[in-house]
């Protein structure tokens, strides 16, 4: 699949739910509502969208949530797409199958997670501090998701910790947080917060841009150039000191929209051809109607993507207090 700039689409990721069992507060109110179930995809109406993306081209697929791990039978899904690696079709066939997870069900579901064929996990990890985990994820316990890692790498996979840069929050913490995941061989990425949902703060007060971030990091690591890639947006370096790799992803100071080669597709079946517009495909009518067959979905899909945009446009309407996208983060899936 090519967009209208002539980008190459290969990656997908997929909510399977908007329901998570925290409350972190850069990404979800308080007091959220959640989707009825009639209204999310089943299992097997994910599994069948996703296989016509594999058919187009797409080589990676991501599952994401809210928490991807707390939904029903999810295991399914993952050993369902798992049986795509390898395969070989028109467009060749999937090549990773990953997820991202805040790691509270790692612990009984890892080596299921191997098993259906994941190799490389993403554990969004903002504080090492167990007070300062409970306030940013309102009531989370850090020790169920540190067990839940230790489990993930026992089990085989490799792990990459993902921190929000939260002014005020976890500012002190990228040197402990680097020399922690040094230390268990795992990889950092830093991302910068981004203006999408109404979670009851001042979204100026969270901005920390990861320029300063880095700058800041280089008074005591040195941060070697490299040229890693995973599929995603960020820009990777290694550290000297640990051997191990850090990663910026920086919506607002510097977007990564020209290389872009993902859409994102939510647990009720819409497709968000980029993060940070409001445009969308809605494919739960397609999939629900026994007269669309596997041909017309694959041409929804082409037509949708013909509509992918040129790039993002975060900007906060401080005028107003609001957000420039008014979707959470957990609606889009990450």
């Amino acid at each position: 699949m090519i967009d209208p700039f002539g980008r190459r689409i290969s990656y997908l990721r997929v909510s399977v739910t908007d329901r998570c069992d925290l409350r972190c507060v850069y990404c979800m109110a308080e007091d959220m509502t959640f989707l009825p179930k009639r209204e999310v995809l089943t299992l097997e109406e994910l599994d069948r969208l996703c296989g016509t993306f594999i058919g187009l081209g797409v080589e990676k697929i991501r599952l994401t949530g809210g928490e991807p791990l707390v939904r029903k039978n999810v295991l399914q899904l993952f050993r369902s797409l798992g049986a795509w690696i390898g395969a070989k079709g028109e467009n060749g066939g999937l090549k990773e199958l990953t997820v991202t997870t805040n790691g509270t069900q790692l612990a009984g579901m890892a080596e299921d997670l191997y098993a259906a064929g994941v190799r490389r996990i993403n554990v969004s990890l903002d504080t090492l501090d167990p007070a300062a985990f409970r306030a940013a994820t309102r009531w989370g316990d850090i020790e169920k998701v540190l067990d839940g890692i230790f489990a993930a790498k026992a089990a085989g996979l490799a792990i990459k910790i993902n921190a929000v840069a939260l002014k005020g929050v976890n500012e002190g913490e990228y040197d402990r947080m680097l020399a922690w995941c040094g230390e268990h061989g795992f990889d950092l990425c830093l991302i910068e917060t981004m203006p999408m949902g109404d979670i009851s703060s001042d979204r100026t007060d969270q901005y920390l841009p990861l320029s300063l971030v880095r700058s800041r990091l280089r008074e005591h690591w040195t941060l070697e150039e490299t040229d890693y890639r995973t599929g995603g947006p960020a820009r990777y370096y290694t550290v000297k000191e640990t051997g191990r790799r850090i990663g910026f992803i920086t919506p607002m100071t510097h977007n990564f929209c020209e290389s872009c080669n993902r859409v994102r597709l939510t647990c009720t079946g819409t497709l968000y051809m980029c993060l940070g517009q409001e445009d969308s495909a809605d494919f739960r009518p397609l999939l629900r109607d026994p007269a669309v067959d596997d041909a017309a979905l694959r041409a929804a899909v082409e037509a949708a993507i013909a509509r992918k945009p040129k790039g993002h446009d975060f900007i906060i309407d401080r005028r107003h207090n609001r957000p420039s996208v008014g979707r959470h983060m957990s609606v889009t899936g990450g």
